[in-house]
């Protein structure tokens, strides 16, 4: 795994060993991040929310091309780990900030962010509920662009959210959303 493009591009992220997570394929963030920089031209100045981050990969990518900042959500131990090493060894922990815990126990936020990232577990609907709760307690902005990974068969509904585009990546689909 590595990240694509920006000022860390072709630089190696470390994932857990264990099976807990499902980092996103290169090929699948490469699609993604086209279809972000197309709406959004440049990530200069972002504030962007990786939520169930794993490895951290999606939320790097978006350091790495210029946003200002990252938090990073996840519960896995081991993923945690691997992302701090990451973001060590790149020397962005002073643009990141990692929340151990589960993404639905986050409470209300300090600010909203530019970009919100959900990569759940295939086939959970985990990511709609999260984005549901975290909208109701002020993450998500009039202008915010929200991406949501599932597996290619799964449909994302979110009440208060359009869908933008969508695009099948093997066996991932990539939904971008709005506010309606």
């Amino acid at each position: 795994m590595r990240v694509i493009s920006g000022a860390w591009r072709g630089r190696k992220l470390l994932a857990p060993r264990n099976d807990a997570t499902r980092p996103t394929a290169d090929r699948t963030r490469e699609t993604l991040f086209s279809m972000l920089t197309s709406r959004l031209g440049s990530f200069e100045g972002l504030y962007v929310a990786d939520l169930f981050a794993g490895s951290g990969a999606l939320g790097i990518e978006a350091l790495s091309r210029g946003a200002e900042h990252c938090l990073f959500g996840e519960q896995d131990r081991e993923a945690i780990d691997a992302l701090k090493a990451n973001l060590a060894t790149l020397g962005a922990a002073a643009r990141a900030d990692v929340r151990a815990g589960s993404v639905l126990s986050l409470g209300p936020a300090k600010r909203s962010y530019d970009l919100l990232l959900f990569d759940a577990p295939y086939g959970t609907g985990a990511a709609s509920v999260a984005l549901d709760k975290l909208n109701r307690l002020g993450w998500v902005a009039a202008d915010s662009w929200i991406s949501i990974e599932t597996g290619e068969k799964e449909v994302v509904e979110v009440a208060g959210f359009m869908i933008d585009a969508e695009r099948k990546v093997g066996k991932a689909k990539l939904t971008l959303l709005r506010a309606a």
